[in-house]
């Protein structure tokens, strides 16, 4: 487990560097976002099994694009989730296409609907919850966190005045997420770290020992292939042009959730070839419509997260690594770093 100073320093360096595994869909995701306006509900976040990422998360970046219909189908509005190159250090042929939009005010609207929407997956135990559920049998949830709570979850990871990284066994802290209202939709700003450490307990332990800790890099979309870049390009082309989806042509690498593919549709030849359907996201709920729980899909990447596409930003480098040395002394390589990077800003 990454220490508490290296998940700052990584932080940092990401800061000021400008710049798919399907799983199928189960009650593991804690649907945080269908809690009642004015309710919290109290998270427990575990680190990664995976030792070599530093944080307790994974980011995952998705482009939305929107089609009029699908072709034979019904002529309602449909939307396809595909994977940002960028995630995988790739170069991502829509947003390569989209940046230059931002340089023409009458574009900028389009490309920030065909912008990356980025997502943080987690995982931990749901502590206290105001919503009426059936609990999966392993009571380690997933959490599919939107860009506004995983701001505060960053920020309080930057205070000096935490001391323990929360996901310590002992000296660990819940998370409260918290939702109110803002205009029409759905606020998630009040959430907080609870003031005081805790331990896990036993039963909570056991659940760690029984079912063992997710690999959340496992819960991506799979890094596309040449071929399944050129259907992005295609769809991508398409969507702007406002044409209908054309299952026969994409339905073997990226769908709606709920269209059918048919037997004569092309085949997907990459050698991880997988269906990747992916189901649109729901707007933010309005107030007087309480938000209702999405309906089953496929693939994990359809979590309902709802991000204000970013203005366009130089691409982030791929997160390196932790470092494999001697605990102690990466340990303070990374106080070393962070206190570098407090001094200069104080400066």
């Amino acid at each position: 487990m990454a220490s508490l100073a290296e998940i700052r320093a990584k932080l940092s360096s990401m800061e000021t560097k400008p710049g798919s595994n399907n799983k199928q869909s189960d009650n593991a995701i804690f649907p945080h976002w269908n809690i009642d306006e004015g309710t919290s509900a109290t998270l427990r976040f575990l680190p990664d099994s995976n030792t070599d990422n530093t944080f307790f998360w994974v980011e995952r970046q998705m482009i939305r694009l929107t089609f009029p219909g699908v072709v034979g189908g019904e002529n309602k509005p449909v939307t396809v989730q595909v994977p940002c190159g960028e995630m995988y250090g790739d170069t991502c042929p829509v947003l390569t296409e989209v940046r230059p939009w931002f340089k023409d005010a009458s574009l900028e609207d389009m490309g920030r609907k065909y912008w990356k929407k980025r997502s943080y997956i987690f995982q931990g135990f749901v502590c206290d919850s105001p919503l009426n559920e059936e609990a999966p049998e392993n009571p380690i949830r997933r959490f599919v966190i939107s860009p506004q709570i995983f701001n505060i979850i960053k920020s309080a990871l930057m205070d000096p005045d935490m001391e323990n990284i929360p996901t310590d066994y002992v000296n660990g802290c819940d998370f409260r997420v918290t939702k109110t209202t803002k205009g029409q939709y759905a606020d998630y700003s009040t959430s907080n770290w609870a003031r005081k450490d805790s331990a896990l307990d036993e039963t909570q332990l056991a659940a760690i020992d029984t079912n063992g800790l997710f690999a959340l890099s496992d819960y991506l979309p799979a890094q596309p292939s040449a071929e399944h870049y050129n259907v992005i390009s295609e769809m991508f082309a398409a969507s702007v042009d406002g044409e209908l989806y054309d299952p026969q042509k994409w339905g073997n690498f990226y769908k709606p959730y709920g269209v059918e593919v048919p037997a004569t549709a092309v085949q997907d030849t990459s050698a991880s070839a997988q269906v990747t359907p992916v189901a649109t996201a729901p707007a933010p709920a309005p107030v007087t419509a309480p938000v209702t729980a999405p309906a089953p899909v496929v693939a994990e990447t359809t979590a309902p997260v709802v991000e204000t596409a970013p203005a366009p930003a130089p691409v982030a480098e791929p997160v390196a690594t932790a470092p494999a040395a001697d605990e102690d002394k990466g340990k303070k390589s990374a106080d070393d770093i962070l206190n570098l990077i407090r001094n200069r800003s104080a400066s």
